[in-house]
């Protein structure tokens, strides 16, 4: 169950990453085989597969609650694959982003039923962990992309790059299919007397909004970090994907690393208020090594290294902020409250490609990562740590 999920999340999250990395192709300029695009209207285009995930998180996370996971694992992801095959058959990028849309589309199922399916089949004291290792495939899924479709698309174009997630979409679907079990729930009469556990308190809420600051400098680094090691530093896109990836295995430790830190402690929020103060850290340290970056060979070293530090702390809150949703919403409102939590964190997510793209044509890659370092010091303020109660 546990390879299933993290499988479907990582085959989902590579379609949707994928568009981010074909922006140096499309703001290439028309006489070296680009597009010509600027890095604003790239980043537009980058960030309609993650629109289209965000516009039917809660629907599909109704799905979850009332069909099961199951079933919405293997729609989701075939709807992935028939947008992932329609984007690659496209040749103008804007009917492309409409399909790439369409595959977010699909995309937006595993987020909440993958989660389901652990939250379901593991006990309290080992889902902290067990949800790391699911929260792993966002990484991986980002490092899959990462590593291929800059590459292919330099070379081969961005419709060939994107079959690569679209294969591996239709692959995950059918092992999923062939193993996943929906987890045992309560009595189906239990579902009409479950309370709306967004009436009694605002924990959820202080959730919800704590992952939304904390997301930004997350797609930050995600979207840009690729063009900026081309961009500025001048490093070819074979060898800035491969750093991009490996970044992507940085992060997936540290969801695993943060997971194994709540079992232990017996609470989500306090390590993830601990996650917002080195994301914090982190960010305003990049910030000022990559504003002089391009000064001497060592301070380019340690802001390729901050790249990679801050990749890896600024996603190691997910599977935290996600059990702790689901473990307080119960198994009849989880779909929905973890629709929502995924909603809240991708209506961030849509507006940073364009906005960051404006930000760093006006300041540069510098100040822009300096700058996002703000939200994760007031998630520390927002993360409700009183509120929580001992996990288990």
């Amino acid at each position: 169950m546990l390879a299933a999920g993290t499988a479907a999340q990582a085959a989902t999250m590579a379609m949707v990453t994928a568009p981010s990395f074909l922006i140096p192709q499309l703001h290439r300029p028309r006489s070296q085989g680009g597009y010509g695009m600027s890095l604003a209207q790239a980043g537009l285009v980058a960030s309609a597969s993650t629109a289209g995930l965000m516009a039917t998180l809660v629907l599909w996370g109704l799905v979850v609650d009332r069909r099961g996971e199951r079933f919405a694992l293997v729609a989701g992801l075939l709807v992935t694959a028939a947008g992932g095959t329609a984007a690659a058959t496209l040749a103008e990028p804007w009917p492309m982003a409409a399909a790439l849309c369409c595959a977010g589309v699909g995309a937006a199922a595993t987020n909440s039923a993958s989660g389901r399916v652990v939250v379901g089949w593991f006990p309290p004291e080992r889902r902290g962990v067990a949800m790391g290792i699911r929260q792993t495939g966002q990484p991986l899924g980002v490092g899959l992309a990462a590593g291929t479709v800059a590459v292919i698309a330099h070379h081969h174009g961005v419709g060939p790059a994107l079959w690569l997630p679209t294969a591996v979409s239709v692959a995950v679907a059918a092992f999923v299919a062939a193993v996943v079990l929906d987890p045992p729930r309560p009595p189906a009469a239990a579902a009409q007397a479950a309370a709306n556990p967004y009436r009694s308190d605002r924990y959820l809420a202080r959730i919800h909004a704590a992952s939304v600051l904390l997301v930004v400098p997350q797609f930050l680094v995600w979207t840009f970090g690729l063009t900026w090691l081309v961009d500025d530093l001048g490093w070819s896109p074979g060898l800035a994907g491969l750093v991009v990836a490996g970044t992507q295995v940085a992060g997936a430790a540290a969801r695993i690393g943060a997971g194994w830190a709540s079992d232990v402690v017996g609470s989500r929020m306090r390590p993830m208020r601990a996650v917002a103060v080195l994301a914090a850290a982190t960010m305003a340290l990049l910030g000022l090594a990559a504003g002089g970056a391009d000064a001497s060979a060592a301070l380019t070293a340690t802001a390729v290294a901050l790249l990679v530090a801050a990749s890896a702390v600024t996603v190691a809150d997910n599977g935290l902020a996600f059990t702790a949703v689901a473990e307080r919403a119960g198994p009849f409102w989880s779909g929905r409250a973890l629709g929502l939590q995924n909603t809240a964190q991708h209506v961030a997510a849509v507006a940073v490609p364009p906005v960051a793209g404006l930000a760093i044509t006006t300041w540069g890659y510098g100040a822009t990562y300096a700058l996002a370092a703000v939200l994760p010091l007031l998630a520390v303020l927002v993360v409700p740590v009183g509120g929580e109660g001992r996990v288990g």
